[in-house]
């Protein structure tokens, strides 16, 4: 029954995408309340080497389906640094050449020739504009940097106006969405089974989010940062498009139901659960619980950089930030301490007491972010230091002072929750399967196929 439900709910899912219909969410763009995270994406020791892919091994091979089994995503493109939903100016080309539709009637613009489109275009007189490649060719979008440098996309780019300025939706089929979310939340030289599992996560990711509308004045599910899932950072990428091709139409589903399937960089060995976010464990989150990342030769990730970290912040830095995060003046700090932990032994609670008075900080991400800010450095366990940032590596830490420094001592990477990027990668080296690695990080769920 649960798998029949499941199919029900997928299909449900693809149905709504095709007919057009769509349900409002409350929290438009973002993940308040139990969705509180921080960026998904994958940082290899520190900071991976954006771009580093080769783009010209993925060719232009991407997943195919059925329309019917490939439902189209919205995607909202942000503009450079993902700073801004609207952009002041949009400009696109494709090698194949751009056909161009709106209300006024539809142009063609030669192969290679670049289109600048302003707010105050007068094509937008009848409404949206959208721009497509002939023969199903790439559109180039030279007026946003990512870090594989100009992105290309696939599907059809919409362009709305707005007094901010232009608003730019890609519009395509989920399974080639994920070609370009793939290699930029995962490295695309990692386990093949360890994509895999990675493709399975993004896609439940992906379906959830199409339930209704994140952006509803633009009708837009997503958008292409670490809010959702990173899209378009890099380019499509041979060894993850294989990955998506091998897993297509798969999602990931728990008593009948396509999981919300959360991931991170690495683990300490250990992950947590949903009360990390300030959300009390039920029947439905329970494939989110802690568990052990290892085996009986020990934690899978116990040799990489991130498994252990340790800080040595001084206490009139330390006052400083806590202040500025916590927006309350302490005064100079006299003790900090992890007053309440959760499952994985996460801090769920982290007490600041200075000569003024005293706070509390619950959850992960805002504890994380408290000790967030420039002046001190991330040493990890290899001895490579990182600087330190506006979150604290992860919650997985404990706190002590020493004279006039304090001294963190954590390990990990990330929220904690769900997959560790790094640790399916390490169960992938020793022969792990897609399907095994999902079932250690998201125990009691089964991979369904829509």
């Amino acid at each position: 029954m649960n798998r029949i439900r499941c199919y029900l709910v997928a299909l449900g899912i693809c149905l709504l995408s095709v007919a057009g219909l769509r349900a409002v969410v409350a929290d438009p763009g973002g993940f308040p309340g139990i969705y509180e995270k921080d960026t998904p994406v994958l940082k290899q020791s520190g900071g991976r080497e954006e771009g580093a892919e080769d783009a010209a091994e993925a060719g232009e091979k991407e997943a195919e389906k059925t329309p019917a089994d490939n439902p189209d995503i919205r995607v909202l493109l942000l503009s450079t640094g993902y700073q801004n939903e609207a952009h002041p100016l949009v400009s696109v080309s494709s090698g194949a050449g751009l056909v161009l539709e709106s209300g006024t009637g539809q142009e063609e613009i030669p192969a290679g020739q670049v289109l600048d489109i302003r707010p105050d275009d007068a094509r937008f007189a009848g409404g949206v504009i959208r721009l497509r490649a002939r023969d199903g060719g790439d559109l180039t979008v030279h007026s946003i940097e990512r870090g594989c440098g100009q992105p290309s996309y696939q599907g059809t780019l919409e362009l709305r106006p707005t007094a901010e300025g232009v608003i730019l939706i890609n519009e395509l089929p989920v399974e080639s969405y994920l070609c370009r979310v793939l290699p930029s939340e995962m490295p695309a030289s990692y386990e093949l089974e360890a994509l895999k599992a990675q493709a399975v996560c993004a896609r439940s990711y992906a379906y959830r989010q199409m339930e209704s509308f994140g952006y509803p004045e633009y009708e837009a599910h997503v958008n292409d940062s670490t809010d959702y899932q990173v899209y378009g950072n890099s380019a499509a990428q041979e060894t993850s498009n294989r990955a998506v091709e091998e897993t297509a139409g798969q999602v990931l589903c728990f008593q009948g139901q396509i999981v919300t399937a959360y991931y991170y960089s690495t683990s300490c060995g250990r992950t947590t659960s949903l009360e990390a976010w300030g959300t009390p464990p039920d029947a439905q989150n329970q494939y989110l619980q802690s568990v052990e990342v290892g085996d009986g030769a020990g934690d899978y990730e116990k040799d990489l950089p991130w498994y252990r970290w340790e800080a040595k912040i001084p206490v009139q830095t330390l006052s400083d930030l806590a202040g500025l995060n916590l927006r309350q003046d302490l005064g100079m700090l006299t003790k900090v301490e992890v007053t309440k932990r959760g499952p994985g032994d996460v801090a769920l609670e982290v007490t600041f007491t200075g000569e003024k008075g005293s706070a509390a900080v619950q959850t992960e991400n805002k504890i994380r972010r408290a000790f967030g800010g420039s002046g001190y450095e991330i040493i990890r366990q290899d001895g490579t230091s990182a600087a330190s940032g506006s979150l604290l590596p992860s919650a997985f830490f404990t706190v002590e002072k020493s004279g006039d420094t304090f001294v963190i001592r954590g390990g990990g990477y990330g929220h904690g929750i769900g997959m560790s990027q790094n640790g399916a990668n390490e169960m992938a080296k020793k022969g792990k399967s897609c399907q095994e690695i999902l079932q250690l990080f998201y125990p009691g769920t089964e991979i369904i196929s829509n």
